[in-house]
């Protein structure tokens, strides 16, 4: 058991357009998110990861930097940082900070120069190729619709941008933009970060050639530049270069397309790359095809298969990122839960299960509340770059049902985590004095902070449960997994076990009321309730459990030991 603080701790992110505006002009900034740090602090989390506040254009909400080394005008100033990062450590609360250097902003200084000529020192600081038969280099697609080539008439050339076409991709094949990478992340060190959120870190290393790709995942070309040829070769220069000067600095990657195979490489004990990665097989589920927008239902048996296949296979070996949502992602409630009648003990349910598997939980912004999905009625509504281009594409050029594909985006679209954080039952939702750049969610007084911390039954003080337990026993961050029944469509049933203590969990994830009986190989000696969303008493047996429900028990089967 080789502790380290990333490991134990308990990490909430923040999306800081949507979290607390300070200043009144309708946009969330860092001023507001040191004014909300003592309810973080109650809440009881260990880390905070806010999501890109660089200076930027915003094409992508701030994943598009023009300058890594200031701050975004909306968000602030360099002294509001300084700010956040020293009251945030003054609580006892850490910094992770993103870091998007698969690409820049098309307003960034070198891609300004880059593309002034082809003999520019900044030229091969992107990705440049000539037109193929009078057209783009390869037939690539976009995360954000159509290709990912965009052609530059000053040059005569296209530009490769896996995602906006005022994202460009960097070169990481050139030993000068590695390094600036690493500067970067010694200023942010030096500013006060604990850790580092790698955006999109699989997709630095391209295949040479760039060949034509097949349609995998929805997008074509994806088997060509995620988990390329030289990328783990890239994340040991990182480490030689940066992480081994500063051993306390996290690493956590967002590696889509990523195996637990691959996670292994990336993440694996003794590799010297990164600490841990947040894959993708569980949030992907249902997408037909790979087609975020076309999602069918599925088994809670698919689901457990695979949560419990990485809690497994990357035991002993690499260590779990934990998630259920985040800004890319719908509400966790309203994609895994009940967001209606069961609202409440579904969200306690779900996050039961987030913070008793082995790795670092990450919490997102509202769902210490269970805030719900948008449901916005018109695509006017929607702000979100990936929405809007794929209405363009599939809505209004192609001609695709325009209801079904409102109904698609209101359940999987990524407005749904980044409409305001709600705060009271104000107008507002006590988020701005203005008019917010994203609608809030019409739930807003039935859903707020104010309200939750009045409620002492509320998921807000049922998840600082679930932290405050997590901390005092170690069985819920290191314990080995043991999962029971994976075929039971209703109940998830596992086991932690470390140094002779077990956690029992059990979940019910449907409306019904479901029978649970007590697995052969589990006969305690002595047990206690852990936690429950419902009433309780110490006894481990076999029971019938009531809808969403959620219990975990201490136990051990050893005589004389205590729990």
């Amino acid at each position: 058991m080789d502790q380290k603080w990333w490991k134990e701790a308990v990490i909430y992110q923040i999306y800081p357009r949507s979290f607390q505006d300070s200043n009144g002009d309708g946009v969330g900034d860092l001023a507001g998110i040191t004014r909300r740090l003592d309810y973080l602090k109650e809440l009881g989390v260990d880390a905070v990861w806010i999501s890109p506040f660089y200076k930027s254009p915003n094409d992508d909400n701030g994943y598009d930097i023009s300058d890594y080394r200031a701050i975004m005008d909306e968000f602030g100033t360099m002294e509001d940082f300084d700010t956040l990062q020293r009251e945030m450590h003054k609580r006892g609360i850490r910094l992770i900070v993103d870091l998007v250097v698969n690409h820049t902003s098309d307003e960034h200084p070198w891609f300004l120069e880059s593309k002034k000529s082809r003999e520019n020192p900044y030229r091969d600081f992107y990705i440049w190729r000539d037109p193929k038969d009078g057209k783009e280099p390869n037939n690539w697609t976009s995360f954000f619709s159509g290709s990912t080539w965009e052609y530059s008439p000053e040059t005569g050339q296209y530009y490769l941008h896996i995602f906006s076409k005022k994202q460009p991709d960097l070169n990481w094949e050139n030993p000068k933009v590695r390094q600036e990478v690493y500067d970067i992340m010694r200023f942010w060190i030096d500013k006060g970060a604990d850790g580092f959120r790698l955006d999109v870190a699989s997709m630095y290393s391209k295949r040479e050639g760039l060949p034509d790709g097949q349609a995998t995942g929805g997008y074509i070309g994806g088997e060509h530049y995620q988990n390329g040829p030289r990328i783990h070769e890239f994340f040991r220069e990182m480490h030689d270069n940066v992480l081994s000067k500063y051993p306390e600095v996290m690493t956590v990657g967002e590696t889509s397309g990523v195996t637990v195979e691959e996670a292994k490489k990336y993440a694996g004990f003794g590799r010297q790359e990164m600490n841990m990665v947040f894959q993708f097989e569980h949030t992907e589920l249902g997408y037909t095809d790979g087609d975020k927008f076309r999602v069918h239902k599925v088994k809670l048996s698919e689901f457990k298969a695979i949560l419990s296949k990485w809690q497994t296979q990357l035991q002993d070996v690499a260590w779990n990122s934990l998630y259920l949502t985040n800004h890319d992602q719908p509400r966790s409630v309203s994609r895994w839960g009940d967001p209606g009648k069961y609202r409440v003990e579904s969200a306690k349910m779900l996050y039961t299960m987030l913070l008793t598997q082995q790795g670092t939980p990450y919490i997102y912004q509202g769902d210490e509340l269970g805030m719900t999905n948008a449901s916005f009625s018109s695509i006017d509504d929607y702000q979100d770059i990936q929405i809007r281009n794929a209405w363009q594409e599939r809505v209004v050029e192609g001609g695709e049902d325009p209801g079904e594909m409102l109904e698609a985006i209101a359940y999987i679209g990524r407005d749904n985590a980044r409409t305001p954080m709600q705060w009271d039952d104000t107008k507002n939702a006590g988020f701005t004095s203005s008019t917010p750049w994203l609608k809030i969610n019409e739930n807003y007084r039935e859903i707020n902070a104010k309200k939750a911390l009045a409620d002492p039954d509320s998921i807000f003080f049922y998840m600082q449960k679930l932290i405050r337990l997590r901390h005092e026993h170690l069985v819920a961050v290191y314990g080995d997994f043991t999962e029971y029944e994976p075929q039971n469509e209703a109940l998830y049933i596992y086991n932690r076990s470390l140094d002779g203590q077990n956690l029992l969990v059990v979940l019910n994830f449907t409306k019904d009321a479901q029978d649970f009986s007590l697995p052969e190989d589990i006969r305690p000696v002595k047990s206690r309730l852990y936690i429950s969303n419902y009433e309780n008493n110490d006894e481990l047996r076999s029971r019938r459990l009531r809808p969403y429900e959620a219990a975990a028990y201490l136990w051990t089967a050893q005589e004389g030991s205590d729990v």
